[in-house]
């Protein structure tokens, strides 16, 4: 039986019913999508009134379509994509869209090929050797052109002195996919999301070079996403959402034995079909690098944290939207607290914590270090996105000094 806050069910009686009791929530086949899983088949869902029915993307492009179309009620969504669809540079149509609340924290990673590692390109001085000065132009794959895999590798890039729009090529590839696009040899690097990390080193595709933890420990990753529309008609079900998933969040993260049964459960052919040893060691912080280092990293993956994880940071949002606008994505900078308050709606999301005896932090607002030194807290988000000396001009094109 799964223990609950006494006041946790008040919510499925009576006004507070959910107005829909069946919904159709998309999610990709990427490690991080675990607490939707779990919500949706360990039972954590039905005693909401709720039934959750999961249905894995083939692309981020396709879930994006999809749940604006209302084929989806909702989804695991990248932080870039939620903000990309807000702001109308998704590739899509634009919708008022809604953070109901984060899923994971860390557990991405950037991986060069096998061919690299040959060629002794194991290190970012060699890396940015080979940018440089190697003739032969490379090419790097994330999975969304606003996405956090394309945020994490450009600014990861740039900190070593690599400019992503002028000294490489980006190209986008669905998570799924990337493990045949490095064996094919179609690309030299990556960035994505667990298990294919992983799926990578362990069929000797590549080695990784840097986890996305080590750019920004404790960085923003999925989050539980929506259409404004959807949460502004139906308050009751997205409260109680945003409840089951918390809770499944929660339960996942008591204990190493439920981690290793989660994995379990998503290497079913339903969910990421992969190995499940492919899937657990980064689950539970156990890296290998591909490179004969292993380690327990100080930063693993996160999916609840103590409500620090799900909690809809203001400042998370914010970041996307100064990185949008550094790399030439946003023309002119945008209301960027305005536009974060609108989008996460910390008000469901202080109703469902609140009734499951999960603390809410006092303040919309958190401070982290990233790679580089710099400090992101939020406070001035025009002068942190002016502030690099890589960066794109307005008209996307690359350039290397102040704006």
């Amino acid at each position: 039986m799964i223990p609950r806050a006494s006041n946790a069910l008040d919510w499925v009686a009576g006004s507070d019913a959910p107005e829909m009791n069946s919904i159709d929530i998309g999610f990709m086949a990427l490690t991080d999508c675990a607490s939707l899983v779990v919500a949706a088949t360990q039972g954590f869902a039905q005693p909401y009134g709720l039934t959750l029915n999961l249905h894995r993307q083939p692309s981020w492009a396709s879930l994006r379509d999809r749940l604006l179309s209302g084929q989806l009620q909702a989804a695991h969504s990248l932080y870039g994509l939620v903000y990309a669809m807000q702001l109308g540079i998704s590739g899509g149509a634009s919708a008022d869209m809604a953070i109901l609340m984060g899923l994971n924290q860390n557990g991405q990673c950037i991986n060069l090929s096998s061919a690299l590692q040959q060629a002794d390109v194991t290190s970012p001085e060699a890396l940015e050797q080979r940018a440089h000065h190697n003739g032969a132009r490379m090419t790097f794959a994330q999975t969304f052109p606003t996405g956090n895999h394309a945020m994490w590798l450009y600014y990861w890039l740039a900190s070593q002195g690599i400019h992503p729009l002028a000294d490489v090529d980006s190209v986008v590839v669905p998570p799924a996919q990337m493990v045949e696009h490095l064996k094919a040899g179609r690309i030299d690097g990556c960035c994505v999301g667990e298990p294919w990390g992983a799926s990578a080193i362990k069929q000797q595709l590549g080695f990784t070079l840097a986890t996305s933890q080590s750019i920004w420990p404790d960085h923003p990753g999925k989050v539980l996403g929506c259409t404004q529309e959807f949460a502004e008609r139906n308050p009751n079900t997205a409260r109680a959402l945003t409840m089951a998933v918390l809770e499944a969040s929660r339960f996942i993260e008591q204990s190493v034995e439920n981690r290793r049964s989660t994995a379990q459960l998503l290497s079913d052919a339903d969910y990421l079909d992969t190995p499940v040893d492919c899937i657990e060691p980064r689950l539970l912080g156990h890296y290998e690098d591909g490179l004969g280092n292993s380690w327990q990293d100080s930063h693993p993956l996160k999916l609840f944290g103590n409500g620090q994880v799900t909690f809809p940071w203001l400042s998370d949002g914010m970041w996307f939207m100064t990185q949008f606008r550094r790399w030439g994505l946003l023309r002119e900078d945008p209301d960027y607290l305005a536009i974060a308050r609108q989008v996460h709606r910390l008000d469901l999301y202080r109703q469902a914590a609140e009734a499951l005896d999960i603390a809410v932090p006092n303040t919309q607002m958190r401070s982290s270090q990233l790679i580089d030194g710099r400090i992101w807290d939020g406070s001035d988000p025009a002068a942190y996105a002016r502030s690099f000396a890589l960066h794109a001009r307005v008209d996307g094109s690359p350039a290397v000094a102040a704006y």
